[in-house]
């Protein structure tokens, strides 16, 4: 077969796929990509990017210091947990550049610490008394490498494992390093940490040279039923505009990442890299790769995109390298969505923000108001003021499936569904609105939700359930389980995520 045929043939195959109904339940389905989508007339999908809500924790301690970053959150019943790099390294501070008063600590240390939080908005390091620093144990210190070693703390994440199988001495997981070998570890309360027996590295082949060379994220996806691994390598083979002679990283190799499954989280598969499509050649630092806790079949991505090249200060002592915060969505773990070059966390006013490797998601999404949740990132990176900023942002917000106030509307694949309600997250301007129809697989209106049957729905709301007249309590019951289309005629006005319950 020709490539020519081959690529007609998986193209017509693809979009027979796309008839079929889309089996969707009950779940919380996002508009982040078009997977629901049939057809779209004036209406596109727009990113939304959080706002600032306050510095959560400056990373001021004498155990901490400026180069404290890689940071995963964990919700652990009725709390939060942060687990973070301790760390300063006074040879990367740029001096010419410190405020009045601002000291310097000439010490150079690297731990694992971790904060707690009721909220996700107040924490507060707890005081473990596990190690000694300074002649002191009033720390939050969970991690300190062997005398010599380097081998977990320049970066941990942890993630507590919701596989129903796992036994409870290991109900807390972590990745380890930031370079070969990739080191497990497991805790049955998060706190009391040991390297998994008989484990020295849990993926030993595909690699290239600077595999693990940041925050390698892992968890157990429940959707699928296996262990996911993504985590960074370098594709030499990928090149573009940022590679130049201006780059200190010429023959670096792109930054990228790799996925992997395991069913024990021992034995992995033979990693691939991602596929992001036809997206441009981006250094991408860190991945930052969560399921959304309301759609955990969704993978939700905050890469910090890195231009390796890029001095703000101009002051040749000062590593160059300035970075941002981009995002991407995923339902498989390979295949991912890239339609959204811009900069979804941007460094902002604060200057020190452009400097070398800041502006760092955390891996962790938490509900911290209603109809809010929260991300974080590191700020002022290898400056005595380093701290990590929360980021509010509506709930579900991430995309909406935009009209303008002239008018659009979106049709949608065939659904089959289950429940009596449809439920969505919307909100409008005063002037705006949001009218449904609902289909056959066909195309044709359905007796009772026919367009001039709807009712006008205008406002804002996060869980708005469609309020169709003279048709009952449970208006949908009888469509249930049978292929439906849903006809959005919008204007001005955004869609955020739908589901029926």
């Amino acid at each position: 077969m020709t490539r020519s045929a081959f690529l007609l043939l998986a193209a017509t195959l693809a979009a027979a796929a796309r008839k079929e109904p889309v089996e969707i339940g009950s779940r919380l389905e996002l508009f982040v990509d078009d997977f629901l989508v049939e057809r779209a007339d004036r209406v596109r999908l727009e990113l939304h990017s959080p706002e600032p809500a306050g510095t959560v924790l400056r990373f001021d301690r004498p155990w901490e210091g400026n180069t404290s970053v890689y940071v995963s959150i964990v919700r652990d019943d009725d709390r939060y947990r942060m687990y973070y790099r301790a760390s300063n390294n006074p040879e990367s501070i740029r001096r010419a550049g410190l405020r009045p008063g601002e000291k310097v600590d000439e010490d150079r240390h690297q731990f694992i610490a971790m904060a707690e939080s009721r909220d996700g908005i107040a924490w507060t390091r707890p005081s473990l008394g596990l190690f000694e620093f300074r002649g002191s144990r009033e720390n939050n210190i969970v991690w300190v490498d062997r005398p010599g070693e380097q081998r977990v703390s320049d970066c941990m994440f942890v993630f507590k494992d919701a596989n129903p199988a796992c036994a409870p001495a290991e109900r807390y997981k972590a990745l380890g390093g930031s370079s070969r070998p990739l080191v497990a570890l497991v805790s049955a309360d998060g706190i009391h940490w040991r390297e998994l027996q008989g484990q020295n590295s849990l993926l030993t082949e595909g690699l290239h040279g600077n595999a693990f060379d940041a925050l390698n994220v892992a968890f157990w996806d429940a959707a699928r039923g296996h262990y996911v691994i993504v985590f960074r390598d370098t594709d030499n083979g990928r090149r573009n505009e940022t590679f130049d002679s201006r780059t200190t990283g010429a023959n670096y190799g792109n930054r990228s990442f790799k996925v992997a499954t395991s069913k024990d989280f021992l034995h992995w598969s033979y990693p691939q890299w991602v596929d992001f499509g036809d997206a441009p050649v981006e250094h991408h630092y860190t991945n930052a790769t969560t399921p959304y806790f309301r759609a955990p079949h969704i993978y939700l991505s905050f890469p910090k995109r890195f231009m390796p090249w890029r001095n703000y200060f101009e002051d040749p002592s000062f590593a160059p390298g300035a970075s941002d915060g981009v995002f991407m969505s995923s339902r498989d773990g390979v295949h991912w969505d890239r339609r959204f070059p811009e900069a979804f966390v941007r460094p902002g006013r604060d200057e020190r923000n452009w400097g070398n490797r800041s502006n760092m998601a955390a891996v962790g999404i938490i509900p911290t108001a209603a109809g809010e949740i929260s991300l974080y990132y590191t700020r002022n990176y290898t400056f005595p003021s380093a701290h990590l900023e929360r980021l509010r942002l509506r709930t579900d917000g991430f995309v909406s499936a935009h009209a303008p106030y002239r008018g659009g509307e979106l049709v949608t694949r065939p659904l089959r569904f289950e429940g009596s309600n449809l439920v969505l997250n919307y909100a409008t301007s005063a002037a705006g609105s949001i009218r449904i129809e609902l289909q056959d697989a066909a195309g044709a209106p359905l007796p009772g939700f026919a367009l001039e049957d709807s009712p006008l729905l205008w406002g804002d709301a996060i869980d708005g359930v469609v309020p169709w007249k003279g048709v009952g309590a449970k208006p949908l019951e009888r469509l249930a389980g049978k292929p439906v289309r849903l006809r959005f005629v919008m204007r001005d006005a955004d869609l955020y995520s739908l589901r029926f319950r």
